[in-house]
């Protein structure tokens, strides 16, 4: 008997071409994997739970390389569509400062950018206890926008639960333009993710926090998670209003950090947690991801949740 996932996402996976210097002195690159929804999958893989990712990648040996890497960390492929027309797309970063790093994407007309409707059918058709989408998708291209709405949609009909991270990207719409598709797009998700800054994009345009928090619940939205950076999170929620602080760590790389705060609260909400326990969990992948490098490459397997717990900065766990 085959189980289901428990969350089933879809999206652009990318390789990643890091730097730790200015891209434009050259130097040596490593090569990683990068995208917001696989990140979520293999930081929930690494945590026990079953996770599947589907999407659209190249058919030669970089498009190789994404799926061997989601695989071995437990991630299911299967939804996976092998695009020979089309390249992985590229991410570049460069750690221009030690307090900030710049992206670059090479991504337009990729495999990914083609997501289409029936890449999703049959992944979804076999079910999950959670959908979980984020708001860069249906950025990318027409046929991935219907394809976002279409999973989200269908989703929300046959009572599976929709996790939406808006995950703003200005490099790849317009707030007007993120705005017109989110909004409408947040009232099939029962979860809906977001910075304080980003909460305009999924109300209406000028209203303040709170209005847009009130307005996502009256469409359905059960828990607005908010994301504060250094302050920590805020979840509302039918029983109220509940705020978890960050952990203390040095941060040296945040890329990531915000996928790894969803994949946190997705995990604790599958394993039975309260509200405060959730929120716990995401603001301590949070911790995870900033104090480590890589999108993902840093976050703890499940014998590792309590590692942070009490140790000053600098400590060694012998």
């Amino acid at each position: 008997m085959t189980l289901i996932p428990d969350v089933l996402t879809f999206g652009e996976s990318m390789v990643s071409l890091r730097s730790a210097g200015p891209l434009a002195d050259g130097g040596a690159l490593g090569m990683h994997l990068a995208g917001a929804e696989s990140n979520v999958a293999i930081a929930l893989a690494r945590l026990g739970h079953r996770s599947a990712w589907a999407g659209r990648v190249s058919a030669d040996e970089l498009g190789e390389y994404v799926l061997r890497r989601l695989r071995g960390e437990g991630v299911d492929t299967g939804g996976a569509v092998r695009d020979a027309e089309r390249p992985t797309g590229l991410m570049f970063l460069e750690q221009r400062t030690a307090d900030l790093t710049r992206v670059q994407y090479r991504r337009a007309d990729s495999a990914g950018s083609a997501l289409a409707v029936d890449d999703l059918r049959g992944p979804l058709a076999a079910g999950a206890r959670v959908l979980h989408l984020t708001g860069i998708t249906p950025a990318l291209s027409e046929s991935a926008r219907q394809a976002t709405l279409w999973a989200a949609k269908t989703a929300s009909a046959a009572g599976i639960p929709v996790c939406l991270d808006v995950n703003y990207r200005a490099r790849l719409w317009s707030r007007d333009e993120a705005r017109a598709v989110l909004a409408p797009l947040s009232s099939y998700a029962s979860i809906v993710v977001a910075s304080e800054d980003e909460l305009d994009l999924v109300g209406d345009p000028g209203a303040d926090g709170p209005a847009v928090v009130a307005g996502l619940r009256d469409r359905g939205a059960g828990t607005v998670l908010v994301k504060l950076g250094a302050a920590g999170a805020r979840a509302y929620t039918p029983d109220g209003v509940h705020t978890a602080g960050a952990l203390a760590v040095t941060a040296v790389d945040t890329v990531g950090a915000g996928d790894a705060f969803t994949a946190g609260y997705l995990s604790g909400r599958l394993d039975g947690l309260d509200v405060a326990g959730c929120l716990r969990r995401a603001v301590t992948l949070g911790a995870f991801a900033v104090s480590s490098r890589g999108d993902w490459e840093g976050l703890p397997r499940r014998d590792e949740l309590s590692m942070l717990d009490g140790h000053e900065p600098g400590s060694t766990i012998r």
